[in-house]
């Protein structure tokens, strides 16, 4: 596409927002797409959802709604959009649908996975329900629509504590992340029995990599996502679900802060919050990084990579988000 006048004028007050995250001399390659995307949607009655790991131009530069996994979902269901576009992974554009079953719901990558999601299966927990008879199922919300049909209820890293002690037992089966289940099970008196998924981003941080870059900067304030593994947890200041890393940030101002997740995240967080240097250990997902502009374009023009899910899986899978939506982050 070609970068006209136009589109530069058009542009130039996103651009002036992004640029301290993005080079000048990328921005001719993404303006037109930008333009074209801002024009389409509103053409379509489409509304763009963006989450916090997306690149700054697509989070910055064409979503309406910019945030965690679930966020996204129960916002983009009060909206009045006839079509919805996940700029995220394959489950949470299941679980927009989910929530918004009479709009139609479009990713523009459909390999766009999930290492944790892709750790476990509807037929894994109907096993473990064979295994541990009358034992309530937990599930991250970063599970597959089959999964969530499966459990009971479903939680974020923000209120995982607090599901797992709403249900008045004892012990309860927690899903997929093992590392989350520990963080949890550190901080409850429940018993938690775990599957061993992980999210291939998380994982790679090691205590000694935060501990490091302590030495390196004394100053630093250094803030975990509970996926990461216990060490790394330990070696922090702070540990948090996505939406209560930015939080963090946006309310106490650090001078310097290193937020131990996935790398684009920090490029999107200081944009919102120029006066705090950020320190990127870059791991970035590549599943994420499936989602690009042209992608965007292509898919919400033709209306394409549309999320199905079945009935019965849906009406089930539904129950068990609606009744975490219930108790609330």
């Amino acid at each position: 596409m070609e970068f006209t006048a136009e589109i530069k004028k058009a542009t130039e007050p996103i651009y002036q927002k992004i640029s301290k995250a993005l080079p000048e001399i990328e921005w001719p390659s993404h303006a037109p797409y930008i333009y074209e995307i801002n024009k389409l949607k509103k053409e379509k009655n489409a509304v763009i959802l963006a989450h916090n790991y997306q690149t700054p131009e697509i989070y910055h530069g064409i979503a309406d709604i910019s945030a965690d996994s679930l966020a996204l979902a129960l916002e983009a269901a009060k909206t009045k959009a006839k079509i919805i576009v996940l700029c995220g992974v394959h489950f949470m554009a299941e679980t927009a649908k989910l929530m918004s079953p009479d709009k139609k719901v479009i990713i523009p990558d459909m390999q766009a996975g999930c290492s944790l999601a892709e750790s476990i299966t509807g037929e894994d927990v109907r096993m473990l329900k064979e295994k541990y008879p009358g034992l309530p199922v937990v599930s991250y919300v970063n599970t597959s629509a089959d999964v969530k049909a499966e459990s009971d209820i479903c939680c974020t890293s923000a209120n995982a504590v607090k599901v797992v002690e709403s249900l008045g037992s004892d012990k309860v089966i927690f899903l997929p992340d093992h590392y989350l289940a520990n963080y949890v099970q550190k901080n409850t008196k429940v018993k938690i029995i775990s599957w061993q998924g992980t999210c291939m981003v998380h994982e790679k941080f090691t205590g000694k990599e935060v501990e490091d870059i302590k030495k390196e900067n004394p100053d630093i304030k250094v803030i975990a996502h509970p996926e990461c593994p216990p060490d790394v947890i330990s070696a922090s200041d702070f540990a948090g679900s996505t939406s209560t890393m930015v939080k963090y940030v946006k309310d106490n101002q650090p001078k310097k802060v290193l937020l131990v997740t996935e790398c684009t995240m920090s490029d999107n967080v200081q944009v919102e919050n120029p006066n705090v240097q950020f320190i990127k250990p870059c791991n970035l997902c590549p599943h994420m990084k499936k989602i690009t502009l042209n992608k965007v374009y292509d898919c919400l023009k033709n209306e394409t990579n549309e999320i199905k899910i079945s009935h019965n899986i849906a009406e089930m899978a539904r129950k068990s988000v609606l009744r975490m939506a219930e108790i609330g982050r």
